[in-house]
């Protein structure tokens, strides 16, 4: 009986050892699974708030001009159209030589884009954020020389125009005058999108204003 007793005992004993050690272990890894969830959930969390910051900067420059007198935003084509109706002579990029009401309006418009990215700086100062502003030229289909690619420098060249007027009214844009803004000409000739219906209306120049976004906050 004495055996008997001994090695009933040693079985108890063992088993609520063994039990014991069970305990443990999935005490930790129930530790370990609530730390890992409590991580991604926190880290959930910071992926939500980021993208509601993107969206809500993304709405801020897609609203450049709530009034719709200087920029028609196109979600398909993500980009603002311009929509003072240049008219250049035909071969031309001299801004001066266009109609002075147009002129107008098109400073007019120099202004909300500046505007814009300076409210955006303010409003995000603690985001690690740039912008990069594109002012894209887009020519008619003339056949202007004769040559596909002479649209694409006349287009180029009037970008270039556009952004000197601005400069010669104090929208200083470019060459590092505005914190935070990247600027690029570009000219697409005839073969930018989005194009207009109306052959005469594709002189004119189109607005990409675009969020860099580094480290939110």
């Amino acid at each position: 009986m004495s055996n008997e007793s001994n090695k009933s005992n040693f079985f108890w004993t063992s088993y609520a050892d063994l039990l014991t050690s069970l305990f443990f272990v999935m005490l930790a890894l129930y530790v370990v699974t609530f730390v890992i969830l409590r991580n991604e959930q926190a880290k959930y969390k910071a992926d939500s708030d980021k993208l509601k910051k993107l969206q809500q900067i993304e709405t801020s420059v897609n609203n450049i001009d709530t009034s719709g007198k200087y920029f028609e935003y196109q979600q398909a084509f993500k980009k603002h159209i311009l929509k003072v109706n240049v008219q250049f002579e035909r071969g031309s990029a001299n801004i001066q030589n266009i109609q002075s009401d147009q002129r107008e309006k098109l400073y007019e418009a120099g202004v909300k884009v500046k505007d814009l990215i300076t409210r955006m700086n303010n409003e995000h100062k603690a985001d690690n954020i740039k912008y990069l502003v594109l002012i894209e030229g887009q020519a008619s289909q003339d056949n202007f020389q004769n040559h596909e690619y002479s649209n694409y420098v006349l287009s180029y060249e009037r970008a270039v125009s556009l952004l000197n007027y601005w400069k010669s009214r104090d929208i200083l844009i470019g060459e590092n005058k505005l914190p935070n803004c990247e600027l690029i000409l570009g000219g697409s000739g005839e073969y930018g999108e989005p194009r207009s219906d109306k052959n005469e209306a594709n002189q004119r120049f189109l607005i990409h204003i675009i969020p860099k976004i580094g480290i939110l906050k």
